[in-house]
């Protein structure tokens, strides 16, 4: 049944705005709440790639920001989720164990791809994809996740006078311009130095990938691919001792609790310009109709912001030259109700964004119209 699953949206409902480069989908029933999702895209092909996958019992949720090109994202967004399924089934449930085994599928199966495709096409080796996954069931929820995507959880605190909300990160960022992962990735090459450097403006592994853990980027793992001749007529000679970036996940599992109201899972496009807090805040104080789509909205914005411009100025502005203001930004809210005995009633489902923002939209032979929540 998961095979149903891998196929790209032309086929679901999702809603388009005044945004051509914007996809949304206002409001889902999942087994224990409601969720949101919405992508823009800026690069010339979108690298994020985003699903959530319903089901009476579980909800899986996944957001891939793919760098280099689209094909990693897309390829995990093909096959992670059937990989779960698969090692659920075979071990009765869902476990850190269980995506830790999908995460390494994952990785292999890419792999075994970009080896047949180098003859043809060497700069494959250079895409990868950071991955964020949760699935929640039974009241559990797992965090898997490689790079610097995140999710942050909006939770009821009581001061004793008035409840409010409070965001609590549960991903770690596997990002090198944190000090930490420096010091991680330079703990694990002594002979290698400088593993990372400080180059045009920010912190790289080998002055060239800011991340430190993700699918694919073979050219950094793989001694056969930074010295085959063909990637070299394609990249530069990348010295390595050892594999630089690792595709093993960060998992945390934990209890949901009765005060835990929102999951807000997203790409670095949204934590770029907006904090846990203020996303927390504006998920906390919004109608959950469209939340994901005032997201994003509100990181755009912020985007604009720097610039002196206004959401519709930008949504002027062609994909590929829209990178310059802002990156592709994926955005999954998850509601936590958590009501017994409603999730008989959910039926399975499948969720995933266009694999391309523009020609979806164009397929549909969208007309631009006024959207008021993004045009301010």
């Amino acid at each position: 049944m998961l095979r149903m699953c891998v196929k790209p949206l032309e086929r679901c409902l999702g809603r388009r705005s005044g945004d051509v480069l914007l996809w949304h989908n206002d409001l889902k029933p999942h087994a224990s709440g409601d969720f949101s999702i919405a992508v823009v895209q800026a690069n010339s092909n979108l690298e994020d790639q985003s699903q959530v996958y319903t089901s009476p019992s579980a909800t899986y949720v996944g957001v891939y920001d793919g760098h280099g090109g689209p094909e990693a994202s897309r390829f995990v967004n093909s096959n992670l989720f059937p990989f779960i399924h698969k090692y659920a089934s075979e071990q009765g449930g869902i476990s850190a164990d269980v995506i830790k085994k999908a995460f390494n599928a994952t990785e292999e199966k890419f792999f075994q791809f970009v080896k047949h495709q180098m003859p043809i096409k060497p700069q494959i080796a250079s895409v990868g994809s950071c991955c964020l996954v949760g699935a929640i069931s039974n009241d559990e929820l797992h965090v898997a996740n490689l790079g610097d995507s995140r999710v942050v959880l909006g939770q009821k605190v009581s001061d004793g006078r008035k409840d409010k909300v409070v965001a609590e990160r549960l991903s770690r960022d596997h990002n090198v311009s944190y000090e930490e992962v420096r010091k991680e990735v330079e703990a694990q090459h002594p002979g290698d130095s400088p593993v990372v450097m400080y180059c045009r403006g920010v912190w790289r592994i080998k002055g060239i990938i800011q991340v430190s853990r993700s699918i694919g980027d073979f050219y950094l793992k793989k001694p056969e691919f930074h010295r085959d001749p063909r990637y070299l007529q394609y990249g530069n000679h990348v010295p390595l001792k050892k594999a630089v970036l690792s595709a093993e996940p960060s998992i945390i599992s934990r209890k949901l609790k009765s005060q835990d109201l929102f999951l807000i899972f997203a790409s670095d496009g949204l934590w770029e310009h907006l904090s846990d807090e203020a996303a927390v805040d504006i998920v906390y104080n919004n109608p959950r109709s469209g939340i994901a789509k005032r997201l994003v909205g509100a990181a755009i914005r912020e985007a604009t912001k720097k610039r002196e411009l206004r959401y519709k100025d930008i949504m002027k502005i062609e994909r590929g030259i829209r990178r310059h203001f802002h990156d592709d930004i994926s955005v999954i809210v998850i509601y936590l109700d958590r009501e017994k005995g409603t999730s008989k009633n959910r039926k399975l489902g499948f969720t995933t964004a266009p694999m391309d923002i523009f020609s979806h939209n164009e397929d549909k032979n969208h007309k631009t119209v006024e959207d008021p929540l993004l045009s301010n």
